[in-house]
């Protein structure tokens, strides 16, 4: 039977096991979900993984990396948000959000009225996962997070579907 990747944390899994610490990478790939599309799910997206291992690396570091990244991405001005969140192959787990660029955290159709999307889930990688990759968890501890790339350009631009990157309609292609 032939599966579709579901999420590159499976790239993820590799690199750690055919690489030595220190290791810090970035995967992007394309995943398959079964979901119903709407304005902030497709059945088909793009994702990146990222994973950090080192001696010491702690749940500060992993804030901080995201924090700066949402800081040069969107902004010094967006709000962001940390909550705990089940993500398999982490523990603890994170999501992370960002304030609604349609509404700026007043509440609308694209972020269900929340004023936030998730952007992504985060956490410290669980011991388990550094031990099959041949790494002493006793020694070294890592972070890793997976990112949907498409959420990226409309929570910039204040896009409200993101079923229009796969339209094909070149009036909203030709924008940016």
């Amino acid at each position: 039977a032939i599966l579709l990747r579901t999420h590159t944390t499976s790239v993820t899994a590799r690199i750690v096991e055919s690489l030595k610490p220190p290791i810090r990478t970035i995967e992007p790939g394309r995943v398959f979900r079964y979901e119903a599309s709407d304005a902030t799910h497709v059945p088909m997206f793009h994702q990146i993984d990222g994973v950090a291992v080192d001696k010491g690396i702690t749940m500060a570091d992993l804030k901080g990396t995201l924090y700066e990244f949402a800081r040069r991405f969107f902004g010094g001005d967006r709000k962001v948000r940390f909550r705990t969140d089940f993500f398999p192959f982490v523990e603890p787990g994170v999501e992370m959000a960002i304030e609604c660029a349609v509404c700026h955290g007043g509440g609308c159709r694209l972020c269900g009225d929340s004023g936030w999307i998730e952007i992504l889930g985060a956490g410290m990688t669980h011991p388990r996962v550094l031990e099959r990759g041949g790494i002493d968890p006793g020694e070294y501890s890592s972070f890793a997070f997976g990112i949907g790339i498409d959420r990226l350009p409309m929570l910039r631009y204040g896009i409200d579907d993101v079923r229009l990157f796969y339209s094909s309609d070149m009036r909203f292609l030709r924008q940016f």
